[in-house]
């Protein structure tokens, strides 16, 4: 039975909270009681662990926002995000702040694309995704990895369901996939892109009218962009006093282009005419991104680690681009296609005291004993289990979504088409920068494998079709 929000809360107490699962998105109580109960349930694992997850890159984040020293090869937006979450008191506080940005992004694009939801499918959506996908595992953690599927949620009603959200929510969903933008430096790279592929379906409506394709709105996604670009470049400048988007781009190409065999040629180019720092390693490089990185022993800490000479490594990264193309493209889409199937859930959920122990004692001394006895630094993590279920059922998702979109494009359908082909052109996008410019890991596209997972809890096979085949109103 349909009921208004009105009549749900003017039944009484006993009434209000047995009806209260058939409260719709589409009233404010609906959202904000959603909203309220997916909080918890996405912080349900990091709760179970004791206290919030942590990376080794966790450790420069904190250094970076509590020190105000800048580490070229963290995202300042996110150091300075746990410092005004207010992580020095506790680290929960940047969890909880986490989980409140990705149920609000949940809620809002489950209304904006199917506003008759009720409150009790948000809540079995929100059970679901924290037992049978990663989604706690990111919201949980103290990384900007669970932006990425912010952001990627946030864009998608903004573009095509502007008229459903309202200017208000509008506006939260645009502020939000902001902060998710300018989080990390591969997040400008996929949002651009997803901007780019909205604005060439813009064209491609009006060049051919008779298809009556979609036509996206552009001037909020866009938005986006430019405001996580402005608060990357407002963060290096409150650390540096100086403007630019990145200082260790280039180390991180140039790693990953020596993992594929690549700067080697390039050195041995080079060196004869240029002075280079690595000139006298080019014989002893190491044989992987990672090593050449992190590696104790790696070249790259006796030249100056991210603080070395970016001269040297914008040449060779340059060189190898311009002279050896084939294998530079060759080897780094071979990387975006095995970053696209690796989407384990744990990857570097381990314990790492050794790494974040001196900083938890000099910044955070309040917390170490709760840091130390979660079951992440105990050692008590195994991810074995969690990923015989994590894993199938992220493929199956995305498989359903390609059965989707197929059939969609087959009945020329190009309503229905937009949602799977934007969540597909995501992950895509997603594992072509991180395979590209940095190298495959398992965390960089399990971050973004429970969406797929969303829609399909969401739409359900019998309401897919039906949920998206409304006319979508033309931008501006």
């Amino acid at each position: 039975m349909k009921m208004s929000t009105a009549r749900v809360l003017s039944t009484g107490p006993t009434g209000v909270w047995w009806r209260l699962p058939a409260l719709p998105l589409l009233g404010i109580a609906g959202e904000l009681v959603a909203i309220a109960a997916l909080i918890p349930m996405f912080l349900l694992v990091a709760a179970w662990n004791g206290f919030p997850f942590l990376f080794f890159d966790s450790g420069a984040y904190v250094l970076e926002g509590f020190a105000h020293f800048f580490v070229p090869e963290r995202s300042p937006v996110y150091s300075l995000f746990i410092l005004y979450s207010d992580g020095r008191a506790s680290m929960w506080n940047v969890a909880l702040v986490q989980a409140a940005m990705t149920a609000i992004v949940v809620v809002e694009f489950a209304r904006a694309l199917w506003p008759r939801t009720s409150l009790w499918l948000m809540l079995r959506t929100g059970a679901a995704l924290a037992i049978l996908t990663s989604i706690s595992w990111f919201v949980g953690q103290i990384e900007p990895d669970c932006m990425t599927a912010i952001l990627v949620l946030a864009l998608y009603p903004l573009a095509f369901r502007l008229h459903q959200l309202g200017a208000w929510r509008a506006l939260l969903m645009v502020v939000i996939a902001a902060i998710a933008i300018g989080a990390h430096p591969s997040h400008l790279g996929t949002s651009a892109g997803l901007v780019l592929c909205l604005a060439a379906a813009r064209i491609a409506a009006l060049v051919w009218p008779k298809l009556r394709l979609p036509r996206p709105h552009l001037v909020l996604p866009g938005l986006c962009v430019v405001l996580g670009l402005g608060l990357v470049l407002a963060a290096n400048y409150s650390l540096t006093k100086q403007i630019f988007v990145s200082r260790s781009g280039s180390m991180f190409l140039a790693a990953r282009l020596m993992g594929d065999g690549v700067v080697k040629k390039t050195l041995d180019d080079l060196c004869p005419t240029h002075k280079l720092a690595l000139c006298p390693y080019k014989d002893n490089l190491p044989k992987t991104a990672d090593n050449f990185l992190w590696g104790p022993e790696s070249p790259f800490n006796k030249i100056g680690r991210f603080y070395g000479n970016r001269a040297d490594y914008e040449l060779i990264v340059a060189h190898s681009l311009s002279h050896y193309p084939i294998q530079s493209l060759s080897w780094g889409l071979w990387g975006s296609l095995r970053q696209y199937f690796m989407l384990r859930t744990g990857d570097g959920v381990e314990p790492q005291e050794w790494v974040l122990g001196p900083l938890f004692r000099g910044f955070m001394p309040a917390q170490y004993k709760d840091y130390l006895g979660a079951h992440q630094q105990r050692g008590f993590l195994r991810f074995a289990a969690v990923n015989v279920v994590h894993v199938p059922l992220a493929l199956l998702a995305q498989i359903w979504l390609v059965t989707v979109l197929w059939r969609a494009i087959a009945r020329r359908r190009w309503t229905l088409a937009t949602l799977p082909a934007f969540v597909l052109v995501a992950l895509i996008g997603n594992a072509l920068v991180c395979g590209l410019f940095s190298g495959p890991h398992d965390r960089y596209q399990s971050r973004l494998a429970w969406v797929p997972c969303l829609i399909v809890l969401l739409t359900g096979r019998q309401t897919v079709e039906r949920a998206l085949r409304r006319p979508i109103e033309s931008g501006t």
